[in-house]
């Protein structure tokens, strides 16, 4: 007994419970259905949700820092476009494209973070205008879809990389690579420990003579850009620009976040966590899709029943805490 007080008293508690839970998951599909336990239904697990491990990377980011970018989803729909746009009717070379939409992103991500900082406002509603805005900007381009046939992305899309008898795509391996780079900017440089600073306390940041406001800056623009690097292996994946693409994106982003034990106020938690997060959200999807007589809505049932159970969980442990 005991020993259970002391692990939920652990900060990491949530985080365990996550990988618990996404161990369990993975327990009942192989258990349950034929084949769920194949190592290309594994894999698959990566290839299927490599755009969304990408932005839970750089949202996680975001909230350890105290804010939210809701524009993410957005974000990722506009590269989609440009990128399609440049390609099929402006005619650029695809690694210029490339280049131009990733600096777009972290653009667009730097002139939210500089107006929340500027202006003192909430991310919530600098990024909700982002959102609009880059939403926005995507049917001023087209309405319609448009089809990338250029050879680069022909290719990165139907390459498999062979991998334990089955196959990951290129843009799995990115987001893995994203992933690294992000657990080694977090928890290894001078950045990640100021971001860690700001979300635990803006004002003691401040007094420790901190850069909040370049790291505001920094942390926004890092989002945008995972937003746009995103873009492309979701562009990679369905080869096709449209303004429709990634619609609640940003949530999901946020829930992964939070499931793999962020704390959403800020200050704590791990971006390791993004991936057990976007895994238990796969492997959700991938549940319902063997069991073949659920409706696909009961994923957003169950990721919106635990997000509220998680949210419940850090808000009983911060006040346990507190008053302890």
């Amino acid at each position: 007994m005991k020993a259970l007080r002391a692990a939920m008293a652990a900060p990491s508690f949530t985080s365990w419970v996550s990988v618990a839970l996404m161990v369990a998951l993975f327990g009942f599909g192989a258990a349950s259905y034929t084949g769920f336990a194949s190592t290309q239904v594994v894999l698959n697990l990566l290839i299927d949700n490599a755009f969304l491990l990408v932005i839970a990377v750089g949202m996680s980011f975001v909230i350890l820092s105290g804010g939210i970018d809701l524009s993410v989803g957005s974000v990722l729909a506009l590269t989609t476009m440009v990128g399609a746009w440049l390609l099929q009717v402006a005619h650029w070379p695809a690694e210029l494209v490339v280049v131009v939409v990733l600096l777009g992103g972290a653009a667009f991500g730097a002139l939210q973070g500089g107006v929340i900082h500027v202006f003192k406002l909430q991310p919530f509603i600098v990024t909700l205008a982002g959102m609009f805005l880059a939403r926005g900007l995507c049917f001023l381009i087209s309405v319609d879809s448009i089809t990338i046939d250029a050879p680069l992305f022909v290719t990165l899309s139907q390459t498999q990389v062979p991998l334990f008898g089955g196959f990951l795509s290129p843009g799995a391996l990115i987001a893995v690579a994203v992933l690294g780079a992000g657990l080694w900017i977090a928890h290894c440089t001078a950045f990640g420990r100021t971001v860690y600073a700001l979300g635990g306390s803006e004002a003691s940041a401040l007094m420790m003579g901190l850069s909040v406001g370049r790291t505001k800056v920094a942390v926004y623009a890092l989002s945008g850009f995972c937003a746009s690097l995103a873009g492309l292996l979701f562009a990679f994946y369905m080869l096709s620009g449209y303004g429709q693409h990634a619609q609640g994106v940003e949530l999901d982003a946020i829930a992964a976040v939070v499931i793999g034990g962020t704390v959403l106020t800020g200050g704590y938690g791990y971006v390791a966590g993004a991936l057990s997060g976007v895994l238990v959200l796969g492997l959700i999807q991938t549940l319902i899709a063997f069991d073949g007589t659920l409706s696909s809505w009961w994923t957003k049932i169950v990721i919106g029943a635990l997000l509220f159970l998680f949210c419940a969980v850090q808000r009983l442990l911060s006040l346990k805490k507190a008053t302890a």
